[in-house]
C-alpha cells in the first residue's frame, strides 16, 4: 500500500523559508515522476515543481528562483524547499507521485492527472 505522508509546513512571515518533506512507504521514489501541488481556498490545485524519472525538474513560474524540489531515494524522501516566501504562497501543498517510468518536464509534469499517489497536505502559510 502507497503512503505519502507531508510534514513541514506552518507559519512563516514573507521573505522566510520552510522546507517540506513528503515521506513515501510502498513506493520508489525514484522510478516516477514526483511532484509538490498546493492549492489556497478558493482556488484549483497548482503544480508547483516536479522531479521525473530521469530527474528533471520543472517548476511553475511563480516560484521559479525560490523553491527547489530535491528527493533523497534512499530515504524514499521527497523535498521542497522554499525561500522568499510570499503571502500569496499560501496554501495546502500535496505531494504527489506517478506510476511507471516518467520522462517529462514543463507543464506536462505539472499537470495533476499524471499523478497517482497522493498526500494528506500540509499547511503552510505566509503573513506579510
Amino acid at each position: 500500500q502507497v503512503q505519502l505522508v507531508e510534514s513541514g509546513g506552518g507559519s512563516v512571515q514573507a521573505g522566510g523559508s520552510l522546507r517540506l518533506s513528503c515521506a513515501a512507504s510502498g513506493y520508489g521514489t525514484s522510478r516516477s515522476c514526483m511532484a509538490w501541488f498546493r492549492q489556497a481556498p478558493g482556488k484549483e490545485r497548482e503544480g508547483v515543481a516536479a522531479i521525473d524519472s530521469c530527474g528533471s525538474l520543472s517548476y511553475t513560474d511563480s516560484v521559479k528562483g525560490r523553491f527547489t524540489i530535491s528527493r533523497d531515494n534512499a530515504k524514499m524522501t521527497l523535498y521542497l524547499q522554499m525561500n522568499s516566501l510570499k503571502p500569496e504562497d499560501t496554501a495546502m501543498y500535496y505531494c504527489a507521485g506517478a506510476t511507471g517510468f516518467c520522462w517529462v518536464t514543463g507543464i506536462q509534469a505539472l499537470g495533476a492527472l499524471r499523478y497517482t499517489y497522493w498526500g494528506q497536505g500540509t499547511q503552510v502559510t505566509v503573513s506579510s
